[in-house]
Formats: structure tokens, sequence, C-alpha cells
């Protein structure tokens, strides 16, 4: 042990007045002191400084840690921890859940962490374990092995949340010693991480929104409009697949994101739109996802359907509503001009290349108002009758085809409108593919 440190762990001992005990007193020093846990540095800087037979581990002691007031010492003891096992097995048991990597978080009282913060000032200590640190890696280790299950620190399934703050008033008030120190105030909570499930879906018929759409009267309460139910529509794409899945997985709720949307009225075929479904605080996670497909899809038969269904990262969630200038869509219009048109007028909706276009006025009201500049990729038409085509158009992700096609009063340049010189109408559209290729 170097002078330094030695000069540092004698001024720690005489602000507590002797009163710390070997976890507090080697935690304080554990990137300076090589040992495999902090109790045991607290012992190699007790033989450095030659202070002998000094160990308020043992059950005689009256003395009460000036850091942690024993907490670290209870929470060591085999029989605590057997304890905090046996209260996590219950919940896990009672709530019949289904886990295989855990992490444990803890709460103990402010006082005490304000204490420590000031102690390490006091003595110039700028980075040591903080005795959340110890007690979490103290329980985790000791879970780990008996639950056989692993800790996972980046993307755990479940976290024990274990509160020790009743606890410690306890030892505050009463001073008891570790047999009696009231350890059924402990308290263990489970946050139940949520399961991503990446997928693509297939709307085969209109008039079904991709989430649920709460009551424009009521804002989701339940009214006489609505039938009572709270929505506008009573299913969505979003509900169709949550229906199954929530019951499959025992989940609390879910929450479902798309890349991108179409509108109401417009079928989504190809291969479908990307979405990921995120279920939360599932009791069952791991699911069979090629049984659950087929269990969906006869669930929402001849309206929506699911395919390619994995699990993900919630990254993933983010990362699919991020309309990339790489990816593109391509729509099927059905188009109804005001007069006749003919083919070779038609041959003119081939100059659509860049179009400039202003937020629509049908969504103003929820996206920013401000000027896209997008891609028009390739483009087809086929004349039905006199006064009505169809069109197929590759674009870049993000284009309006209804305003493409109607010029929203102008606010998108150029359009099919414009170029025909005729007012045109999207009479049925339909996305037939969506794409993160170029």
């Amino acid at each position: 042990m170097d002078l330094n440190t030695k000069t540092k762990a004698e001024k720690l001992i005489k602000i507590a007045n002797g009163n710390i005990c070997n976890h507090c007193l080697g935690r304080k020093f554990s990137d300076y002191i090589n040992a495999s846990n902090n109790e045991e540095r607290g012992k190699i800087i007790r033989s450095n400084l030659n202070i002998e037979n000094y160990n308020l581990s043992e059950k005689a002691s009256n003395q009460i840690c000036k850091i942690c007031k024993n907490l670290l010492i209870e929470i060591n003891a085999p029989k605590y921890k057997e304890y905090i096992l046996k209260k996590v097995e219950d919940k896990i048991n009672y709530l019949e859940l289904e886990y295989d990597s855990f992490l444990i978080g803890s709460k103990i009282s402010k006082n005490i962490l304000e204490n420590d913060e000031k102690i390490n000032e006091l003595i110039q200590i700028k980075e040591s374990e903080t005795i959340k640190k110890d007690i979490n890696r103290s329980i985790g280790e000791y879970l780990e092995k008996n639950l056989k299950k692993e800790v996972n620190f980046e993307n755990p399934d479940v976290v024990f949340l274990i509160d020790l703050r009743n606890l410690i008033l306890n030892n505050q008030e009463k001073s008891d010693s570790l047999e009696n120190s009231y350890f059924d105030e402990v308290k263990v909570r489970i946050q139940i991480n949520p399961i991503f499930i990446e997928g693509k879906y297939l709307k085969l018929v209109r008039g079904i929104p991709q989430t649920k759409w709460p009551c424009r009267k009521c804002k989701g309460r339940g009214c006489e409009s609505c039938n009572f139910t709270g929505k506008m529509y009573q299913e969505s794409v979003e509900e169709l697949i949550s229906h199954v899945v929530l019951k499959e997985a025992k989940g609390y709720a879910s929450k479902f994101h798309g890349a991108g949307r179409e509108d109401i009225d417009v079928k989504m075929l190809g291969s479908g739109r990307p979405f990921v479904l995120e279920i939360k605080e599932p009791k069952k996670r791991n699911l069979d996802l090629k049984n659950l497909r087929k269990k969906v899809n006869e669930h929402c038969k001849g309206k929506t359907e699911y395919r390619d269904l994995k699990f993900t990262a919630k990254a993933r969630k983010a990362e699919i509503k991020v309309s990339s200038p790489e990816t593109f869509k391509i729509y099927r219009a059905l188009i109804e001009c005001e007069d006749e048109v003919s083919k070779d007028e038609l041959a003119k909706l081939q100059s659509l290349n860049i179009i400039s276009q202003q937020t629509p006025k049908r969504v103003s009201h929820r996206r920013s108002d401000k000027i896209r500049k997008k891609e028009v990729k390739e483009l087809s038409t086929k004349l039905i009758n006199s006064k009505s085509f169809e069109m197929i158009i590759k674009t870049q992700g993000g284009l309006y085809i209804k305003e493409l096609i109607s010029g929203d009063d102008n606010r998108t340049k150029p359009s099919v409108s414009d170029l025909l010189g005729l007012k045109s109408t999207c009479k049925k559209l339909d996305v037939i593919e969506v794409s993160s290729e170029k």
C-alpha cells in the first residue's frame, strides 16, 4: 500500500472515529488495492495500519459503521442473502415469470448516500465504488449462482429492485444486532423489461388504420358517437396482432412502431411494411414465433397478414421510423380525370422527376409545415377508359401520392393534374412495395 493511500486511509478512520466497517474502508480504495472484494481490501488496510481485532462483522460488536450504518455487513451475511433470494423466488413464482437474465437495482437511505459523498470530499477521493454498486454486485453474484440465471448489464430481461430504506431506518432507531434487524422491512419489486418483435404486415382491405385511433369527440373515454368503445375504428393493424401476442406473452400492454404508415383507405400489399411490436411487462418471453405467426394470421384472416416475425433489439423501433433518402416505395393508383385523357397525354407524366411538396393540408395539423424535395424514380401508366387510368409509381420515401396526383391547390409541384391540364383525383391507392434498398 503506497504512502498516499495509507495517509488517506488513516484520515478516513479518524473521521469515522474508528467506526467503519471493512466493506466501506475497502471500497474507498477499490482502485488502489488489489483484492478479491472490498471486505478483503479493508482487512489489508487494517493490517498495514497495525489495527488488530477490529471487525464489525463479528456478532459481538455493538459499533455502527459511520458510513453505511452496518448495511453492507448485513447484506453480505449469508442468512440475509438467503432471505433476499427467497423473496425474489416467491415473487417470480407468484408472477409465473419466464426470464433468462437479470440485473440488480437497490434503494437505500438518501442520508447514507449523501454522507458517503461528503466523506469522499473530506479525504479527497474522486472515484470510489458506491454503496449501491457494492450492494448490487454482492446480491447479483449470489442470485446468479442460486437462480442459475445470468447477470446482464446491457439488456436484462428483468431487474430485481431491492428496497432497503426501511431496514436502515430500523437500524438507526433500534441499533439492533444482526439477529434482530427487522429484515421483513426489505421490499422486492420486479421490473419486467419489454420484448420487441420485428416483422412485416400486409393490409388486405381498406378501412383499417395502422394503430388504434381514439374517438375524436370523447378522446377515447367512450361516448354515443363511438358506441362507447373510445375508438373511431373497431380494429387496427396494431390491435389485430396485439390481441394474440399479448395473450401468448401474458403481457400488460403493447405499442406498435411502423416504418411509416399508409392512409386508412389504402391497402398495404407486396412483401409488407416493416414494423416493431413492443410488448410491455411480458411474463412469458420465449415465444415460438413460427407458431405465433400462424395463430395471428388465423385470427386476422382476410384483413391483415404478418410475416417474417423475429425478436429484435429496442433500438430497432427507432431505426425503422427513420425515412432514409435511400428508401423507396412503389404505389398503384387508380386515377380519375374530370375530362377525357389519351395515351399520348399520359406520356407527359414521364417528366415527373424532382417533386417540390409543401406539407399537405390534410396532415398539416400533425406535420410541420415545410417544403420537401422528393424524387420520382420510375413511372408507368395504363389507360382504363377515356377518363381514368392506372399509374404504377416508384418514389423516394416520404412523397405524398394523393397530393402528387391532385396538386393539393398548387402545394405540390409538378403534379399529375398540372401536367395533364386536367383535374385528377386518386380513387384507389395501394402500396405494393416498401423497401430499404435503392
